[in-house]
């Protein structure tokens, strides 16, 4: 048996819509499968894809030969960075040294002209 890693397609007329999946050889392209292992959808933009690399290792690894475009999906997907190498947030940039001397020096001023709070405080008599 003859085991192959290809696209079935799923979507409706005008409306690809394909399951990466692991099949048979010999079974038809719209037949039985052994095993689901991910989805491509070519009118997406952006990232149009999901794979299950750990489940296309191991039927490779059996000797499964994929399809020209699972390859090149997973060749995208190899080289993608993963969302632990992305960075979380932008990196945050120092204020140049004049900004804040300018920003300390505005404090200052504003704390000098307000009134100290014990002055007002105090009875009159």
């Amino acid at each position: 048996m003859s085991v192959k890693i290809r696209l079935r397609r799923t979507g409706t007329t005008n409306k690809p819509f394909y399951r990466v999946v692991v099949a048979d050889g010999r079974s038809p392209i719209k037949g039985r499968f052994i095993e689901n292992v991910g989805w491509y959808d070519p009118k997406k933009r952006g990232t149009n894809y999901s794979l299950e690399m750990e489940r296309i290792e191991y039927w490779s690894g059996k000797g499964a030969q994929m399809s020209d475009t699972v390859r090149s999906l997973v060749k995208q997907c190899r080289l993608a960075p993963t969302k632990s190498e992305e960075p979380s947030a932008p990196p945050v940039e120092e204020a140049p040294a004049e900004a804040t001397e300018l920003a300390e020096a505005a404090a200052a001023e504003t704390a000098a002209d307000e009134p100290d709070a014990e002055e007002d405080e105090t009875p009159k008599a």
